[in-house]
């Protein structure tokens, strides 16, 4: 993962299961990631994109589902995804103000894909989710354009940058610089490994609440730096959850709503005007678009194995944000407005996490 020191590196172990070779979302077989940084004076934001899988989305959907943990957000697309259970178009995060520009483009570049769209069949859903960077971007400027999405969708890999990059440019976590942030958790089952994989924009907490693993850092840093950075919680999180798991879309939403109990480990309060959304897909299994002859064979795990995948979701979201922060790197933005890295407040005041 771009050999930036994530937290493992730092000796924290989150949680019980064994993680994937790249600790990331894209540990699940097929799924990628891309971003575009947009980063000049008061413009600080940009755009994440992940693809699901590799082949034609619209044409091959998925098993989705999407989880609200407080609605005070601007997702696109969660409200058909909850009423069919499928994806059909790849996830792509961004500001709050840019959601339609974001929509705009991936739309487009989803019907120059399906020519047929709008015309011999249906529309397509696109799949947004944002949080609002408006403390370090100049988000009247709308900066993020088309060509900065498709950019995004049209250059993803397996291995991909955490922290201030992307949608997470101008995103804050615990009063300091959030941003994107991923880990991956392996279920063993006694019918296979399957991956559980989590990536998160972050934008949400206060300083004093944050805790890594159980450690509360965040009051000590509050003590040592007087006060001075810490805000109220207003921000938002976006949670974008692969796995291989064979699921049914009623339980992935199970599933999907346990992802609380890793942010809530990090010190999260779920905050009034925080957006706290989940969005998640299964590529266990391909939905195509046009009718089959037969009927569709959909295989899902028992219930009795759903612990499991609790509490992978719960140790990768955990981490995942911890990742957010100890990756980003001290921003200035707007009106000079600055906020600065974690991993440089522990270096500054000699702060161990274990």
């Amino acid at each position: 993962m771009y050999e930036q020191k994530r937290i493992p590196d730092y000796g924290v172990k989150i949680g019980r299961l064994n993680t994937g070779s790249l600790n990331a979302i894209t540990d699940v077989a097929g799924v990628t990631v891309g971003h575009v940084t947009l980063s000049d004076q008061d413009i600080q934001t940009g755009v994440t994109a992940i693809l699901p899988h590799q082949g034609n989305i619209f044409k091959e959907k998925l098993i989705a589902a999407s989880h609200v943990i407080n609605g005070f957000g601007k997702t696109i697309g969660t409200i058909q995804i909850n009423e069919l259970g499928t994806l059909e178009t790849p996830i792509v995060l961004t500001n709050t103000a840019s959601v339609g520009k974001a929509a705009d483009a991936l739309i487009a570049d989803t019907m120059k894909q399906n020519p047929e769209i709008g015309r011999t069949t249906g529309t397509v859903n696109p799949a947004i989710g944002e949080c609002n960077d408006m403390f370090l971007n100049d988000i009247h400027a709308q900066a993020v354009q088309k060509e900065h999405v498709l950019e995004a969708l049209q250059h993803t890999a397996a291995e991909f940058e955490e922290g201030a990059v992307g949608a997470g440019r101008g995103m804050l976590c615990y009063s300091l610089k959030g941003g994107i942030g991923s880990a991956s958790r392996l279920m063993d089952f006694d019918h296979g490994v399957y991956t559980m994989g989590v990536l998160v924009l972050t934008n949400f907490g206060m300083l004093s609440d944050l805790r890594v693993n159980g450690n509360p850092v965040g009051q000590e840093l509050k003590q040592a730096l007087l006060d001075s950075w810490e805000q109220k919680d207003k921000g938002s999180v976006m949670v974008i959850v692969a796995t291989d798991l064979p699921v049914s879309e009623r339980q992935l939403n199970r599933i999907l709503k346990r992802s609380v109990t890793g942010l809530s480990r990090t010190g999260a309060i779920i905050g009034h005007g925080s957006g706290d959304i989940v969005l998640g897909f299964s590529t266990a299994t391909k939905i195509p678009h046009d009718k089959p002859a037969q009927p569709l064979t959909i295989p899902t795990i028992h219930e009795e194995d759903i612990d499991t995948a609790f509490r992978a979701i719960g140790e990768a979201t955990e981490e995942a944000v911890l990742n957010s922060l100890v990756t980003a790197e001290h921003v200035t933005g707007r009106n000079g407005n600055e906020r600065p890295a974690f991993k440089d407040l522990l270096e500054q005041f000699s702060i161990k996490l274990t």
